[in-house]
């Protein structure tokens, strides 16, 4: 008995020192969180005061400056630089002379406070039940994400005042307590911002009436008041201007992301693009209030806020990117039945509004309607079509479990350093694959060109001094073969085509290839060649900024012909169209010889018949002559693709230990798991 009792005394401590330890890292980690957001706060507010007087808070300073708006005599309206409404007028008069003498501190540190105090707000009104961990971490991440989203960069940049009509409807529907004072705040948010009126229906069908009453009847004095006190401002901007449509920017700009932005892009105008505007805003709206309804009434409130402001952005005349925060706010929604699918919508949404579109899709023609309207696609998805979760359902907290393969021993102690990381035996989801794809490639050729400064004739110099001192190395070595191979394909027809064709058309297709059989066949090889790729592509872009390197055909000294791209022209400081676009300057390492190396060890690795493994190793072969024979690499250049390779290799296999052993049945497992059910919750 005694010694039972000693061991329940232990059990309790045990559990009770589990608990504390696990508290104490959730401290630690919400308060890095807020560390991070509190950096990103103070980099948006040094960007913004180290720019120059005149290039920022462009909206503001045209506004309450000496010479601004609101100082001359007759209508606000008598040019297009003032957008807001005769009510936002009224407020801001009274505040030119403060404006002027603290433009910048004051109210770029004034828009930060409110974005602090927008993701408290949205982090708290989270649907309940809410675990202690997503409790402590929820509003730091609020904030960060809001930091660096574009709508809260532009608005800090321009000076808008777009953050207090979101603001005003949060707490007006979330916070406050009492409808009236809810409807009043709501309705000073409408007299800023006419398409939150689209908030009175929501309030009104979810039983709040006398808020929604409230909201209109505060909307309508605002309103009197400014045309009381500003009448012929007030004319201008709800007669002349039907409530502000036309003034700002161009309607078709691509800044304006709203249903008839969208079909004015599209080559649409006259009476067909308005009708067929207020046809698809109609339809929008309604939609969007049936499901911002059925949502509250399931107890997501905040998700029901979204879902009525991105309709509000779709059926807006004109809505600029300032005001698109309703859309990062339709992140809370959950979506997909499965645990890996849980990921795709909040990272779709945090990429869509942190980044810039021509990031997300590439620069083909055919691609433009979705690029340029990016913003309003998931706008429009958000309010009518992405499927979210009700509470009612055994998803929602449940959702289907990821399978993980069992741990493969390993040789070290401490591998792997990340064992949270483990195997995952189905595939990950499509869609999020190709979107982290795009946007991975899209920072990866930005850093190429930022290893320059931005420009080729900014690494020109650096980089021709480090060819010399590579030309040295390989004579040194004896290894200096670039010239006699370059000339003697050169002399060659079908060789020089050959080697011409290989680099060109190969160093994309195959990895490409090879990851798309790995994903369909091998889904945890798939995730294990994913990341070794990902570690060596990373280290070579280390490799790209330290160390820029002009290629043999950019030697004009050596009389290397650039078969592929042709004779440059070193005339021209930029030489010609061709490095205009790229930085030439990256070649140490070799990603082409290192994707290659990296395609022939995978194939050999994984493949279960020899001559595969043979087939796969002859690429790397054909690569590294191909691009010495092009003159578009040193020898040394795909010893450094080599090295960053097996780092990636090496990096893969420290966080997350051996290649996990499955077979390739496992590949149907995703299609098993998706036909259970989970247990109730």
């Amino acid at each position: 008995m005694a010694n039972a009792e000693h061991g329940g005394r232990g059990a309790e401590v045990f559990g009770a020192t589990a608990a504390g330890a696990t508290r104490a890292r959730l401290h630690l980690a919400r308060a890095g969180l807020w560390l991070v957001a509190a950096v990103l706060a103070v980099r948006q507010l040094a960007v913004v005061l180290s720019t120059p007087r005149g290039e920022r808070l462009t909206d503001l300073e045209t506004w309450v400056g000496p010479h601004g708006v609101l100082h001359v005599e007759g209508s606000l309206y008598d040019s297009t630089r003032f957008t807001g409404t005769p009510f936002a007028g009224l407020v801001l008069k009274p505040l030119t002379r403060a404006a002027e003498q603290a433009l910048g501190w004051g109210w770029t540190f004034g828009t930060l406070l409110l974005v602090v105090a927008l993701g408290l707000v949205a982090a708290r009104a989270l649907p309940r039940p809410v675990g202690r961990r997503t409790a402590l971490l929820a509003a730091p991440v609020a904030v960060s994400l809001l930091m660096l989203s574009l709508p809260v960069r532009n608005t800090l940049w321009l000076g808008q005042t777009s953050i207090v009509p979101v603001l005003l409807v949060l707490l007006g529907c979330l916070a406050v307590r009492g409808e009236r004072a809810g409807g009043l705040l709501i309705g000073v948010a409408a007299a800023f911002q006419p398409t939150v009126l689209l908030f009175v229906p929501l309030l009104w069908f979810t039983g709040r009436r006398r808020a929604a009453g409230t909201t209109a009847v505060t909307f309508a004095v605002c309103t009197a008041l400014a045309w009381a006190a500003m009448a012929h401002d007030s004319y201008t901007y709800w007669v002349h201007h039907m409530a502000g449509v036309g003034l700002g920017g161009a309607a078709d700009d691509l800044a304006n992301q709203s249903l008839h932005g969208a079909l004015l892009r599209l080559g649409l105008n006259g009476p067909l693009e308005i009708a067929l505007f207020v046809a698809l805003g109609a339809v929008v709206a309604v939609l969007g209030l049936r499901r911002a309804v059925r949502y509250a009434h399931d107890g997501q409130l905040l998700l029901a806020v979204a879902i009525t402001g991105c309709a509000a952005v779709a059926i807006s005349p004109t809505t600029w990117q300032h005001q698109l925060l309703w859309v990062l706010l339709a992140v809370v929604g959950r979506v997909g039945k499965r645990a890996s699918d849980r990921y795709v919508w909040p990272v779709a949404v945090v990429l869509v509004m942190t980044l810039p579109a021509k990031m997300m899709l590439p620069n083909m023609a055919a691609l433009y309607p979705l690029r340029d309207n990016v913003v309003l696609l998931a706008a429009v998805a958000a309010a009518t079509a992405v499927p979210f979760l009700s509470r009612t359902s055994p998803y929602f907290h449940t959702p289907v479990p990821t399978e993980h393969a069992a741990p493969v021993p390993t040789r070290f102690q401490h591998v792997p350093l990340l064992p949270f990381l483990r195997r995952v035996l189905t595939r990950p989801n499509l869609l999020l694959e190709l979107l982290l794809i795009r946007v991975t490639y899209a920072a990866y050729s930005k850093v190429r060109l930022a290893a320059t400064g931005g420009t080729i004739q900014g690494g020109r110099v650096r980089a021709e001094e480090h060819g010399h001192q590579i030309h040295d190395i390989e004579r040194f070595l004896h290894i200096d073969i670039e010239h006699a191979v370059n000339h003697a394909v050169v002399k060659v027809d079908w060789l020089r085509g050959f080697f011409d064709f290989y680099y060109e058309s190969f160093h994309f297709f195959v990895p490409l290839t090879v990851l798309g059989v790995l994903y369909w066949r091998r889904p945890v090889d798939y995730r294990w060649a994913r990341a070794s790729l990902g570690f060596a592509t990373l280290l070579a872009l280390v490799g790209f900024w330290l160390y820029p390197l002009a290629p043999p055909r950019l030697m004009p000294a050596l009389g290397i012909i650039d078969t592929v791209h042709g004779v440059q022209d070193f005339t021209r400081p930029d030489y010609g169209t061709l490095t205009s676009l790229t930085n030439q300057y990256a070649a140490m390492p070799s990603l082409h010889f290192g994707w290659s190396l990296w395609c022939g060890l995978a194939i050999a690795i994984i493949a279960p018949k020899r001559w595969m493994k043979a087939l796969g190793l002859l690429h790397p072969l054909f690569t590294v002559s191909a691009i010495v024979a092009t003159g578009n690499h040193w020898v040394l250049d795909a010893v450094g693709g080599a090295a960053v390779v097996a780092a990636g290799f090496g990096l893969t296999y420290l966080f997350q230990g051996p290649r996990a052993q499955t077979v390739t049945a496992a590949a149907t497992v995703p299609e098993r798991e998706a036909a259970k059910d989970p247990a109730p919750s």
